[in-house]
């Protein structure tokens, strides 16, 4: 299966942009080191790939999921065998004293590069959820930026969304308040981050559940009313790379929208997708009828394909990657735009937000309405609207 045409693209993003800097890029990781966390997710594996392939100095990688963890070792040390000498894994929660202990116990790193997350709009659901949502994105962002700053560390990177922009979901206000507690520290070390589209086959997205319910022969089920700006999964490591060793102090890089990257809906990528493996797809008319027809239309290869309405909370009708007042610069990337960040966020809000959130939980019962309250005091504009339907509700 090849991802580009399924996207619709015949070349890949951001290659040119690597390219013109490699030989500086390559000199730049071979004499650093590096600490990725969540290096064993999606994107994170994507970066540490970058690094691993071209030879870092030292690489360490925290993740939370010990079994992908041992799938990112056997993955590079059966493509690339022994590149990074001084190469280590860890199965830490960044919020522990055991990775406080674990970073403080280490030579200083060059690189910080953050790439956990909590990314699903379905975590917002219920307020559990939400509370660890604020702990992965926003507290776990503060705890180990902390961290990089007093052991010196070069440079902070941490992975945005693109949900950050305009937000109207809990996951896209928790990454923008993520961006706000970096740009306050970005006097006390080098910050950069990256905004980007949907990463295509991601873990836990909806086009990698296509490849899941075809191994299972599951029906596919998709909205039909929804497009979205994709990238692959080996183009958002080189994203972050890029902000990472390139970008200014205060950047967030971000894929310039031209003729290269353009909306796709979900229902275009099921057909393809379907197509690929010698599949036409059958419009079905509900969960039912597609549970029922997979006994017979494989057999006639054809797929059953349930086509919806959106109608979730924290669904956004139309991705963008930067606000109106931002500024912003197309001319330094063929493929990457820049928001050069200059956010001057009262203080006194920051604080206000910790003191109360850390009020909240103490409560040890939370409601989901005192949350949304609690991020529009950092977020005036988030405009978040309950639905009363939520994506575990759909097949």
């Amino acid at each position: 299966m090849d991802i580009l045409q399924l996207l619709d693209r015949d070349t890949s993003l951001f290659a040119s942009d690597i390219d013109a800097s490699k030989v500086e890029i390559n000199a730049e990781i071979a004499k650093s080191s590096f600490l990725v966390l969540g290096g064993a997710g999606s994107i994170g594996k994507e970066v540490s790939e970058q690094l691993f392939k071209r030879g870092a100095k030292a690489l360490h990688v925290v993740d939370l999921s010990e079994n992908n963890l041992v799938e990112l070792v056997r993955h590079f040390r059966s493509k690339y065998g022994y590149n990074v000498s001084n190469f280590k894994t860890c199965a830490l929660d960044i919020g522990s004293i055991e990775f406080e202990y674990f970073f403080r116990n280490q030579p200083t790193y060059d690189y910080v590069l953050n790439l956990s997350a909590m990314k699903h709009v379905r975590s917002e659901k219920d307020p559990y959820s939400i509370m660890r949502l604020i702990e992965v994105n926003i507290m776990n962002t503060q705890r180990s930026l902390d961290l990089a700053i007093k052991s010196g560390c070069k440079k902070y990177f941490c992975v945005s969304s693109d949900k950050a922009t305009n937000p109207v979901n809990m996951m896209g206000a928790s990454k923008r308040i993520m961006e706000y507690f970096l740009m306050q520290k970005r006097f006390d070390i080098n910050i950069s981050t990256a905004r980007f589209a949907n990463v295509a086959f991601s873990n836990g997205s909806l086009l990698n559940s296509f490849q899941h319910r075809m191994a299972l022969r599951q029906p596919l089920a998709t909205p039909n009313d929804i497009k979205r700006y994709f990238i692959t999964p080996e183009e958002s490591g080189i994203l972050c790379l890029l902000s990472c060793l390139q970008g200014k102090n205060g950047d967030v890089y971000f894929p310039k929208l031209n003729n290269k990257l353009k909306p796709i809906s979900f229902t275009d990528i099921a057909v393809k997708f379907l197509n690929s493996h010698g599949f036409t797809p059958e419009i079905v008319k509900d969960e039912c009828e597609a549970r029922m027809l997979m006994n017979t239309l494989p057999k006639e290869n054809k797929w059953p394909c349930l086509l919806t309405k959106s109608n979730t909370t924290g669904e956004k009708s139309v991705e963008e990657f930067f606000t109106s007042e931002e500024n912003v610069r197309f001319d330094q990337y063929a493929d990457i735009g820049i928001i050069n960040n200059n956010i001057q966020l009262d203080p006194k809000k920051l604080k206000l937000f910790n003191r109360t959130y850390q009020e909240i939980r103490s409560r040890k019962s939370w409601k989901k309405e005192d949350l949304v309250n609690l991020f529009k005091t950092v977020v005036p504009n988030f405009s978040h609207k309950e639905l009363g339907h939520n994506l575990d509700d759909k097949m």
